[in-house]
């Protein structure tokens, strides 16, 4: 999986994407991270990519020809990878917008893309961009919640997260991509580990069995109630569809 984001502030994306599961993942190339500064494509002296907006309003927007040259510029990194790799230079990219107007952002979504090989992640600030250059290159539009942040990069890194850890060989057990919360439709069940016994809590008879159809129902029972708890929406469609 190759990821390319468009950024004010790519050093924000490296020095987070760099640790952890996916660093360990970056550095053993399960994953690749190319990190393109939209200033670098300003065509000013300043390196200024922002101006106020036709019609009046509060802030800024930034500029179409900018971000369009980072996006040029990926594509022409992709188109070379592919190139390298024997692979069709001609099939499409897709490029995810940070945006609270996008699709909100769901397990199935990070299943959807992590079959592409290639994402590019555009990264907005100030009052957004221009909506021509969005019309042009974007394929989907993404939210994380119903809130606002400073910028994109913090969004587009817990997008490229849920993504990267559905990669194989990333996580050091592939199963735990399988039965983490959402991935079949339920929050997860509790989990346990040593020492049996903490606080005046024991860990519950049943994972300690060896039993492993028991401890797979108490699992199941388990992750069934604390979805109809804290997400009766996820529950209902849950039973609507194994009704089905």
């Amino acid at each position: 999986m190759n990821f390319y984001t468009l950024s004010l502030f790519p050093d924000m994306i490296a020095n987070c994407f760099n640790t952890s599961i996916t660093g360990r993942a970056l550095a053993g190339g399960k994953l690749t991270l190319e990190n393109i500064n939209i200033r670098d494509f300003a065509n000013n002296k300043h390196m200024k990519v922002d101006d106020y907006p036709y019609g009046g309003g509060a802030g800024l927007v930034m500029q179409a020809e900018p971000v369009y040259g980072a996006y040029e510029h990926a594509r022409n990194l992709i188109t070379k990878r592919r190139k390298e790799t024997g692979r069709k230079t001609t099939t499409p990219v897709r490029v995810v917008y940070m945006t609270p107007r996008g699709e909100t952002f769901t397990q199935r979504k990070a299943e959807e893309l992590v079959r592409h090989r290639e994402l590019i992640f555009l990264c907005g600030h100030y009052e957004g961009i221009d909506e021509r250059v969005l019309e042009e290159i974007v394929t989907d539009n993404i939210s994380i919640g119903d809130y606002i942040l400073t910028g994109g990069e913090l969004a587009s890194l817990v997008v490229m997260d849920a993504v990267a850890r559905l990669v194989p060989g990333v996580l050091h057990n592939d199963e735990s991509a399988v039965t983490d919360s959402f991935s079949d439709g339920l929050l997860e069940y509790p989990h346990y580990t040593r020492p049996e016994v903490f606080h005046g809590k024991r860990v519950p008879e049943v994972l300690l069995s060896g039993h492993h159809a028991k401890v797979d129902a108490w699992r199941l029972e388990k992750s069934l109630e604390i979805t109809k708890r804290i997400r009766p929406d996820l529950y209902e469609e849950y039973m609507r569809k194994g009704s089905k």
